[in-house]
C-alpha cells in the first residue's frame, strides 16, 4: 500500500524555477524507491504570480498551499518587484 501525499510547488522567481525542477526529479526518485504516491500541484508565487495574476500571493496559490501536505518554495522576489506592497 503506497502512502499518498500532496505537495504544492511554488517555483517563484530567479533561480526558484530551476531549483524546483531539480527537486521534482528527486521527488520522483523518492516516489519510486519508497513506494509513495505523490501529487504535485504547481502554482505561481512572488513576482511571477504578480505578473500573471496581479498579486504576489494569489488566492488559489494560498489555498493550494494550505491544502497540501507539504510546500516546496523555490525563491521569490527580485529588483523588478521591489516596489510592490
Amino acid at each position: 500500500m503506497s502512502r499518498k501525499y500532496t505537495i504544492a510547488l511554488l517555483p517563484g522567481d530567479g533561480i526558484g524555477p530551476e531549483v524546483i525542477k531539480e527537486a521534482v526529479k528527486v521527488l520522483g526518485s523518492l516516489e519510486k524507491s519508497l513506494g509513495l504516491d505523490l501529487t504535485l500541484n504547481e502554482v505561481p508565487v512572488g513576482g511571477a504570480a504578480y505578473e500573471a495574476e496581479g498579486h504576489p500571493l494569489p488566492a488559489n496559490t494560498l489555498k493550494t498551499a494550505q491544502e497540501a501536505d507539504a510546500v516546496l518554495l523555490g525563491a521569490v522576489g527580485g529588483p523588478r518587484w521591489e516596489k510592490i506592497d
